[in-house]
């Protein structure tokens, strides 16, 4: 029961109550009013910035690190490292594979040479022969020493042309790599020479795998003089250029070296120009007319054997007063029989011809016919 108050003069105060201690137990207290979660107040409660509008919040993702291995226990597997990926950047777009042009190598067909004249002078019989060639050394096998075994005849060697090989310093200017070449075109024996004294000179060791076209058979077979024939690649025409431009044209990927001297014909040069093969020209050496005072006369001699338009020349240069008369003289090749024609002389045996590839197979049949009178 409430109980009605008195003050201390005894006055009953209006409106209230004495509370019992049952009375405090019941009577509700107040709640305490709730924070609304606003950013103004989350920054209060936490002391971090809070979110912008539009923009989400960050959140570093963890890396795992990778626990390194010891040297020593090489079979345990390290974890991988899990890499955030990355937005690839827009590739290019990549061209089409450019299509090879195909290089179609014409044939060339060579007009055929102008005849050369050779002359119907009466034959006689042959007992001197002279070869403007160098002598051969002993022992060495000459088809011209068999031929003057088989005919008794007197036999003299004698260059009408001096070859002067170029060095080393000089051929370097030419800025010639013949390690970088494939194959070698070569259409006489000075070229082969030449060739292989300048590879010896430059300390050059030339590969098994490099390939020989010769003019000829006779050019072909000369090459055992440097290496062995079996184990090289070797190929040989007819003595005709039109033959040996076939030859090539037939290995047209290879890399062709020309050696040649300073007077060389241009005309195979220009041939493999319209065949569009890849080849280097290059002058190993060069021709000048050697002195041939030691010769007294040039008439004692039944037949004069010459193999290029220099020799011609040098005839002339060095026996003005030359009168052929009974004196015959043999060219080999085209260039060197109308050289002979254009200097004057008379021709009287020439090759190659259908019947005789090869000079000293011509000199045989003439010397053959001419001896039975």
């Amino acid at each position: 029961m409430a109980m009605k108050q008195k003050n201390k003069a005894g006055k009953v105060k209006k409106n209230s109550v004495v509370k019992s201690s049952a009375a405090k137990r019941s009577v509700p207290q107040k709640k305490t009013a709730q924070l609304k979660r606003t950013p103004t107040n989350l920054k209060k409660a936490s002391g971090k910035k809070p979110p912008v509008k539009g923009k989400k919040p960050l959140v570093k993702k963890e890396v795992k690190k990778a626990i390194p291995v010891s040297p020593l226990k090489s079979n345990i597997k390290a974890p991988l490292v899990q890499l955030t990926k990355q937005p690839l950047a827009a590739t290019a777009s990549v061209p089409e594979p450019v299509k090879p042009k195909i290089i179609k190598r014409k044939a060339v067909v060579i007009p055929p040479p102008a005849p050369v004249q050779i002359s119907n002078w009466p034959k006689s019989k042959v007992k001197n022969l002279l070869v403007s060639q160098p002598k051969p050394a002993e022992g060495e096998k000459n088809p011209y020493l068999e031929l003057a075994r088989k005919y008794n005849l007197t036999l003299t060697f004698r260059q009408f042309i001096k070859v002067e090989g170029l060095s080393p310093m000089e051929f370097r200017a030419q800025r010639v790599e013949i390690l970088s070449h494939s194959a070698v075109i070569l259409t006489s024996k000075l070229a082969i020479d030449h060739f292989f004294r300048l590879c010896q000179e430059l300390r050059l060791t030339v590969p098994e795998t490099m390939k020989y076209y010769c003019i000829n058979e006779q050019t072909a077979y000369y090459l055992q003089k440097y290496i062995q024939y079996r184990k090289r690649k070797i190929s040989y025409g007819t003595g005709s250029l039109q033959n040996l431009l076939d030859l090539i044209r037939k290995n047209k990927n290879e890399f062709f070296l020309l050696p040649c001297s300073d007077a060389q014909n241009e005309q195979i040069a220009e041939y493999m120009d319209q065949m569009l093969l890849r080849y280097s020209k290059s002058v190993f050496y060069r021709t000048v007319s050697a002195d041939l005072k030691d010769l007294k006369s040039i008439q004692e001699f039944d037949i004069l054997v010459f193999f290029t338009p220099a020799g011609i020349k040098s005839l002339k240069q060095n026996f003005p007063q030359f009168k052929q008369q009974n004196t015959r003289i043999a060219a080999f090749g085209h260039s060197t029989g109308h050289m002979v024609n254009t200097l004057g002389y008379r021709l009287d045996v020439f090759a190659p011809n259908p019947k005789n590839p090869s000079m000293t197979g011509e000199l045989d049949a003439y010397i053959k016919e001419s001896n039975k009178r």
